[in-house]
């Protein structure tokens, strides 16, 4: 295994600049992980500001180039071993044949991608590439009778039309048809042999959010890489300097809809829907931008127009708009020929998406960055809701819809349509009978609930599947839009921000499909309001499909501290010999972190210390609220420019504040008055406006320094105070780099409340499957020795969401290798090794030693010295 690794070390990753320490440990672990395939699991962790994504970029892609390389090399033996019996000269000429086979297929891919790059190059020069297009034509300002039969439910389903749970992709029996000739989506058909990609592996990269899509996108475009083509094929006039990164973005319709008359609908549920019925053969207004065999030509240049240009999600859009057709279904035909397709959690984490968009883990790679909240990442996927309004909301849609198209509706239109008002009423009795209860929130019984109005005499299957199949949803929330949008004298339907009947369709796909990790719970939303809502308590099982399929997965990010969770939940019965961890180290150098664990008021051994601790019991004490304030009052006197402190939540913010403005005795002053008088004070709250509050922090610090036509002011106070909260808007994503965040301070550990129901039902079900796992794995262990290690194993899930929360949190200070910043942990069990422990190995290792036993006095003349060190000005 030494000689394996040595041998990673030696390997140039074509970074595009000179890496770090940190950059070759974190390149050299990826490519490794994929290196041994089987299987293999890396969980890998590097700070912001450690360049984390390029470094993927270039271990993934120098080492599927390499891969590629070895795979051609191994097909040009095979033909060898072949023909081993024949005479030299036979197996000379085969040989030959075979390499100029692979050479010519791979220049002349190369050539016509090079081909479409330089006309691209010529565009972009002249300014056109991104020129914009009108929407289409003008729309009719009102609506005839027969406008009116696009809401009614069609006469009857096709028994081979439905689509069922098996197809959520909606395609109609046509485009299916069709995508299998063209070779897209699941029904992949045999590739056109000139594309080489088909059966080739393929790294897919995913994050949470567009942005970081986006920001991935364009990292991916400044390294260059070797071609995948061996020397040992090449011959005297190839010319392989290097070969551009084919990479294809994958989203949904939503995103990439050109058709306006969808577009405008809105809500993905809506525009999903009539996009599929425009395909049907029934249908008097088909798309016409959907891929056909008239527009053949059409589609190969959108695909090797994606494969060419490294595009991004908005770039596909308007090569969609440019050669008039469809993104959504075209860039299915890149697929084969990409070697990175990037994409959105959802898209990768559901079984059913992947489906949709012809997606194969098998042999893959899988590289899910941001993967510190993949958990809840897959929970959230899964996760569905409908409320006590949606149910109102949804029957008064079925009964406008109805007194217009009763008459009209036949056989099962009419006995499906009453089937859905009868759900809807069961599910609006029982919510209204809880609304009259005691409790706020608990556990729902799903056979009790279904009992409700006899709704468990209705066959589910069948009612969602006619739900799916006639897009009944869809016409329903159409047609009162538009009879709502007439009387109020608005021309466009404008569909409800919130469309309830596909809400209320994805609340009972979760209640048909109710899995042994999944509950359903109800919780009260105001005094008339009450929602019912599916949770699903462990990832493990819808996670699995991807953990048993892939080559290799990477989860990287910039806090994935504390790993255990995404072992024992992630990869339960993977062996550890195929799980690879890292924590790397920050870029900036140790001068520039000082992290101080405040335990106490005062120094350990001195009796009128106070203790910080800020657990639920103990932190409403006013004595402790008060000289928090203190602290923070001191920190905001030698800290410059920025402090960002971080409370456990929200309700605790408004308690903290509440007592620091009143009045201090022996003070002419309340806290809260004198921390205003320091620096200008910000706070989030939980329903207002983050971006607001942060630009007002952001102009505070830096003054006129961001208006480059206005003179720099001086701020009459020294900075600005932001008050916040774990897991709240600023916790995560915001950068709080430099002068924005010269200290972060994390009061307390911000516990999850335990005695809510959904902590009591994972608690319960982490217990329960952990004893039944150790049962089976180790059949002689007591029954008391596994329900001590399974509820040992609940606690330890239980804390490390809460230091999750901490971590991230902490990590919005420190965003480049220049950057300094101090950290203070506020809260005496910071102190402990437990809770060390699971802290990211950058904070570990600036940690003051024995700043726990200091006190906030020697804390000052720690942060003074560090602050006058970088030569800022403390003190207001």
């Amino acid at each position: 295994m030494d000689k394996v690794i040595e041998g990673v070390r030696e390997i140039d990753f074509h970074h595009p600049y000179t890496p770090y320490d940190v950059q070759e440990q974190f390149m050299n672990t990826v490519y490794e992980v994929l290196q041994r395939g089987e299987g293999q699991v890396g969980i890998l962790e590097s700070p912001t500001g450690t360049g984390k994504s390029l470094s993927l970029i270039c271990a993934a892609l120098t080492w599927l180039r390499n891969y590629k390389k070895s795979r051609f090399e191994c097909s040009v033996a095979e033909v060898a071993e072949q023909f081993k019996d024949e005479p030299d000269w036979i197996i000379n000429q085969m040989l030959k044949r075979k390499r100029e086979e692979i050479l010519k297929q791979w220049e002349e891919r190369e050539a016509r991608l090079k081909k479409i790059r330089t006309k691209e190059k010529q565009l972009e020069e002249r300014g056109l590439k991104r020129r914009k297009l009108e929407d289409g034509g003008p729309r009719k300002d009102g609506k005839t009778d027969d406008d009116e039969d696009e809401w009614l439910l069609d006469g009857g389903q096709d028994e081979d039309s439905s689509q069922g749970d098996d197809n959520p992709s909606g395609f109609s029996k046509e485009t299916k048809n069709l995508m299998g000739k063209l070779g897209m989506g699941n029904l992949q058909a045999k590739e056109e042999e000139e594309d080489m990609g088909a059966n080739e592996i393929k790294i897919y990269y995913t994050s949470r959010t567009h942005s970081q899509l986006t920001q991935f996108i364009s990292e991916l475009r400044r390294p260059a890489f070797p071609a995948s083509i061996p020397d040992s094929l090449l011959n005297e006039n190839s010319s392989t300097e290097s070969e551009d990164i084919k990479h294809l973005p994958l989203s949904s319709r939503q995103r990439l809809c050109i058709n306006p008359s969808v577009s405008r609908l809105g809500s993905l549920p809506a525009i999903n829907d009539r996009c599929t019925e425009l395909q049907q053969s029934k249908s008097k207004d088909r798309c016409q931008f959907v891929p056909n065999a008239d527009n053949l030509n059409l589609t190969h240049r959108f695909r090797d127009s994606a494969l060419a240009t490294l595009p991004d999600i908005e770039d596909l859009f308007e090569l969609g708009k440019k050669l008039h057709v469809c993104p959504y279904y075209a860039s299915r035909t890149a697929v084969p020929g990409a070697e990175i397709i990037t994409l959105p959690y959802p898209l990768l984490l559901q079984k059913t998406a992947r489906d949709a968009l012809g997606i194969k883990l098998e042999g893959n790679v899988v590289i899910i960055d941001e993967a510190h909240n993949i958990m809840d990442a897959v929970a959230n996927v899964y996760a569905s809701e409908v409320s006590l309004s949606d149910l109102k909301r949804a029957r008064q849609m079925l009964g406008v819809y109805v007194k217009k198209f009763g008459k009209k509706l036949k056989g099962e239109n009419r006995v499906m349509v009453a089937q859905v008002a009868r759900v809807v009423d069961g599910l609006r009795d029982w919510l209204e009978s809880a609304l009259e209860q005691k409790n706020d929130q608990g556990i729902v019984d799903p056979n009790l609930l279904l009992r409700s109005k006899g709704i468990d005499q209705i066959n589910m299957y069948k009612l969602i599947q006619y739900i799916q199949d006639s897009k009944l949803a869809y016409k329903i929330e159409g047609y009162v839009a538009q009879a709502e949008s007439q009387t109020t004298d608005q021309n466009s339907p404008k569909f409800s921000s919130t469309p309830v009947l596909h809400t209320l369709l994805s609340f009972l796909v979760s209640l048909n499909n109710l899995s042994s990790e999944g509950r359903i719970f109800y919780h009260k939303v105001s005094q008339s309001d009450i929602k019912l809502s599916y949770l699903l308590l462990s990832p493990t099982h819808a996670f699995s499909s991807i953990a048993s399929s892939a080559r290799a997965i990477i989860l990287a990010g910039g806090t994935m501290s504390p790993f255990q969770d995404y072992t024992a939940h992630l990869f339960p019965n993977l062996a550890e010999s195929k799980i690879t961890t890292l924590s790397c180290g920050h870029v900036i150098p140790s001068s520039n972190l000082c992290v101080w664990t405040l335990a106490s008021s005062g120094p350990k051994n001195d009796a009128k210390g106070l203790e910080f601790e800020f657990s639920f019991q103990k932190r409403s004490d006013k004595l402790i609220i008060g000289q928090l304030g203190v602290a923070i009052l001191n920190i905001c006197t030698v800290v410059p420019d920025g402090v960002v402190v971080f409370f456990p939540s929200y309700g605790y913010l408004d308690e903290v504040v509440a007592v620091w403005s009143e009045a201090s005795p022996g003070q002419p002053k309340s806290l809260w008055d004198r921390l205003q008088a320091k620096k200008a004070v910000f706070r989030e709250s939980k329903g207002g406006s983050s971006d607001e509050v942060l630009d007002q922090y952001t102009e505070a610090i830096l003054g006129g320094e961001r208006k480059s036509s206005s003179k720099p002011t001086t701020p009459t106070r020294n900075g600005a105070l932001l008050l916040s909260v774990v897991g709240g808007k600023m916790s995560e994503g915001i950068n709080f780099s430099d002068r924005l965040g010269r200290c972060v301070v994390v009061v307390g550990l911000p516990y999850p409340n335990i005695h809510s129901p959904d902590w009591k039902a994972r608690i319960e079900y982490i217990e329960s499957t952990t004893v039944e796992r150790l049962k089976a794995s180790n059949p002689s262990l007591s029954k008391s020795e596994a329900l001590a290690a399974a509820k040992q194993a609940a606690r330890d899930f239980y804390e490390n969401a809460c230091m999750r929360a901490v971590n991230q949190s902490i990590g919005r200070a420190i965003r480049h290798r220049n950057d300094y910043a101090a950290i203070v942990l506020a809260d005496r069990r910071f102190g402990t090794d437990r809770i060390r422990a699971k802290l990211p190995g950058w904070i570990r290792g600036g940690l003051v030693e024995g700043s726990e036993n200091g006190g906030l006095g020697q804390m000052m003349g720690k942060l003074s010295g560090f602050f006058r060190s970088k030569g800022a000005p403390t003190g207001a």
